[in-house]
């Protein structure tokens, strides 16, 4: 099953966590779905700009940040649900200061006055 976010999908989201927890891999569970809705919701706040709702008519550089931001944020939430799959909570908690930094960043950019500029005009 795939999950139905608007900024990404938990293809996403496996794609930068090869050692996702055996249900989540599987499809077994309903988490990513929450995850999605949780970082979409994280980011619209946090930069103050309903992308979910205008989401149809932006460009595709725009979405493509949103869709970096969404799936690392989700990751990280993925990564936090079961640490089993990693040799080492160490390795684990690495990979989440890695897909937080991105996320910032991310967040950051589309924060930022020029790019907010950039997304009305273009």
């Amino acid at each position: 099953m795939v999950s139905s976010g608007i900024f990404c999908t938990d293809v996403h989201i496996k794609a930068k966590v090869k050692n996702l927890s055996a249900d989540i891999d599987n499809g077994d569970t309903d988490e990513t779905d929450v995850w999605i809705s949780d970082a979409e919701s994280l980011i619209n706040c946090t930069c103050r700009y309903n992308f979910s709702d205008n989401y149809a008519a932006l460009n595709a550089a725009v979405k493509g940040i949103l869709r970096e931001a969404a799936s690392n944020l989700a990751a990280i939430y993925a990564i936090v649900y079961d640490m089993s799959g990693f040799t080492s909570r160490v390795e684990a908690e690495d990979m989440i200061n890695v897909l937080r930094d991105a996320a910032l960043r991310g967040m950051a950019i589309l924060r930022d006055k020029k790019t907010v500029e950039f997304i009305n005009g273009a």
